[in-house]
């Protein structure tokens, strides 16, 4: 079956952004300064060197590693080995100052991803940064504001690499054929859960030699040094409200990615979140997410009314295959996908993860002609970015469609801690319903580290 001819302004550019991805990169940079015009490499600046920093760096390796900055001076030792012409620091802010380097890979902890991201787009820089985007719904929704501002002079990408694989591309082309008609549910989930955090404050300890406690808290409040803060990376801190946003903010930026592209999905309306009580300090350990989306123009397959709902943790697990399962029979067990999307359209299910699909009923999919092939393979998820920077076109995860992205799922935590169902006018950043739960679509900064 051949896919009609799509209208769909998100699928659109994102053909054409990956079509012209794949044309061999040229010499020429786009020109953010005298300095670079005619660079055949950009100078990056690596914005946390360690974990997720060192699988980034290695992305982008084939450009010039200009400066490493870490907040750990044994990370950064490591990353200097790699790249010994780098200069090295353990304040970002030194990395954005620089005026020689000309894009920053960003891979720190959660709550400084927009600040640092901000700040690099307003010194001209081109950015990539790690998933989620955003430590709040407000700052989601400034990058995209900041970005929109900087469009054609400056590339952004959000770190969700899933993105350019073969798999997502597949499923976004079956729901624009129509394989199981007008889509209303979506349904994402995550076996995850959150580890307790005890206690709350943690005993002093004396700062390691040469570790940066101060820029590693950064906006967050001052507090006495002890490492059980921050060891263990994402799985540790992610736990923390103050440092991250659980595994709805995490893994969501990975998995929501995939109705959220192939559904033409934006601004939702209403926001629900069932769950264990919110704790001010932890984020839950299981949820389910109930957002309404309105009915969207284009494609007849995507021009219903949809909610999406997110599972987490043992208890949404339980409940994802309780409404799931009945829909797909045999065809497939459910709780062996310990994560995955199942699309749920008026003529059958589609259920996927990162490499396989499954459609349901079986019996009605088994001479089912698969839709052409629409979308262009990636050159790669970095390549897509590096090629954006250097000749001034756009990402496919760029700030407007992964700011958009964060903002939604940050508002299922703002459900949570509110809560209540929540009723969401996007345009005013405001809820109708429930004024007082403003509050916590931003944070407090502390003083030097706002945005």
């Amino acid at each position: 079956m051949a896919l009609p001819s799509l209208d769909r302004r998100s699928f659109l550019k994102s053909s054409s952004a990956t079509a012209a991805a794949v044309i061999a990169l040229g010499p020429a940079v786009h020109v953010r300064g005298q300095e670079t015009a005619t660079k055949e490499k950009l100078n990056i600046g690596i914005i946390g060197a360690g974990g997720r920093g060192a699988a980034n760096t290695n992305g982008v390796a084939g450009e010039n590693i200009y400066t490493l900055c870490d907040t750990n001076p044994e990370v950064l030792e490591k990353a200097k080995s790699r790249y010994p012409q780098a200069k090295t620091c353990s304040d970002w802010r030194e990395v954005i100052d620089d005026k020689q380097v000309d894009a920053v890979v960003i891979s720190t902890a959660d709550h400084h991803h927009a600040i640092a991201s901000i700040a690099a787009m307003n010194a001209g820089k081109h950015v990539y940064c790690e998933k989620p985007l955003a430590h709040t719904v407000e700052e989601a929704r400034k990058m995209q504001d900041v970005y929109a501002e900087k469009k054609g002079t400056l590339a952004t990408q959000m770190g969700t690499q899933i993105h350019a694989t073969e798999n997502y591309r597949r499923a976004v082309e079956l729901i624009a054929a129509g394989a199981i008609g007008p889509v209303t549910e979506a349904h994402v989930w995550c076996s995850r859960t959150i580890n307790p955090v005890q206690p709350a404050v943690l005993p002093e300890e004396a700062i390691p030699a040469g570790f940066n406690w101060e820029t590693w808290l950064g906006p967050a409040d001052m507090r006495p040094y002890n490492g059980a803060y921050w060891k263990g990376g994402n799985l540790n801190w992610n736990r923390r409200w103050e440092f991250g946003n659980g595994v709805l903010g995490d893994m969501g930026s990975h998995l929501i990615d995939l109705p959220f592209w192939a559904l033409n999905l934006d601004r939702p309306t209403t926001i629900q979140s069932e769950g264990p009580e919110a704790d001010p300090v932890a984020c839950p350990p299981w949820q389910v997410v109930t957002w309404q989306h309105p009915a969207r123009e284009g494609n007849a397959n995507w021009s219903k009314p949809t909610k999406v709902v997110w599972y987490h943790g043992p208890e949404g697990m339980q409940r994802r295959s309780e409404v799931l399962q009945p829909l797909v029979g045999s065809d497939t067990n459910i709780g062996k996908w310990g994560i995955g999307v199942a699309f749920v359209g008026d003529a059958g299910v589609l259920v996927a993860d990162y490499g396989k699909l499954v459609l349901s009923p079986g019996s009605k999919f088994q001479d089912y002609a698969a839709p052409e092939k629409r979308i262009p393979s990636s050159p790669g998820h970095y390549a897509e970015w590096l090629h954006a920077a250097k000749t001034g076109g756009e990402s496919l995860c760029n700030f407007r469609y992964s700011g958009a992205l964060i903002e939604h799922n940050l508002l299922g935590n703002v459900a949570h801690r509110a809560g209540k169902k929540l009723e969401w006018d996007a345009d005013s950043l405001q809820f109708t319903n429930a004024p007082e739960a403003a509050k916590l679509l931003t944070k407090s900064y502390r003083e030097g580290w706002g945005i």
